[in-house]
């Protein structure tokens, strides 16, 4: 069955209840709302934790103004009808203070993700999210790809995609482009992939 943008089978009212609900359960479910559709994003590992906790740092060091917020839902997509999660949102610190779980992308500069070893990372992390991240405005996504050991900036977003594309393997140095502006060394993703 395909489900098309325009016509969603649940609203984004249904939805935000449904992700509260999902929330309050025992293993705590992360959904997000993505072309009209329900993902659910799995747990982090510990890896996927640390990776996280390691890029917090460089930023923190490299722009001390800037925080990389985890999990914070974010309204995507064209009129931001879609509702992301990414594993972290780089904005200045307090960006989202007051705007409750699903803010307004507006203030932030980077998405990032983490792939999962689960069978929607390609679809979500690889497709949907830089789609759906470049219609939104988002200056740079930065996609970790744990299954490929490489890292992927995406850069430019037209409004419908990213107009540039670049990825190294985990070794080697990537430039995060301005509004960013930061270089990271990424030798030490190759610890912390199985």
């Amino acid at each position: 069955m395909t489900v098309l943008a325009d016509r969603p089978h649940m609203t984004i009212e249904s939805f935000e209840e449904a992700a509260r609900i999902a929330a309050r359960m025992e293993e705590g479910a992360r959904l997000e709302f993505i072309d009209g559709k329900i993902r659910s994003k799995p747990m982090p590992d510990g890896d996927h934790g640390r990776i996280i906790e390691w890029l917090t740092r460089i930023c923190m060091q490299s722009r001390p103004e800037l925080w990389l917020y985890p999990d914070q839902g974010l309204k995507v997509q064209e009129y931001r009808k879609g509702r992301a999660r990414p594993d972290g949102s780089l904005a200045s610190s307090g960006a989202f203070v007051g705007q409750g779980e699903w803010a307004d992308p507006a203030p932030v500069l980077m998405a990032v993700e983490v792939t999962s070893y689960d069978s929607d990372t390609d679809g979500r992390d690889r497709t949907e999210k830089p789609r759906a991240y470049a219609e939104t405005g988002i200056p740079v996504y930065l996609l970790i790809d744990r299954d490929s050991c490489e890292v992927t900036v995406f850069s430019e977003p037209d409004g419908v995609r990213y107009e540039n594309a670049h990825t190294v393997p985990f070794g080697k140095a990537v430039e995060l482009p301005d509004p960013v502006g930061i270089t990271v060394e990424t030798a030490p993703l190759k610890d912390w992939v199985r």
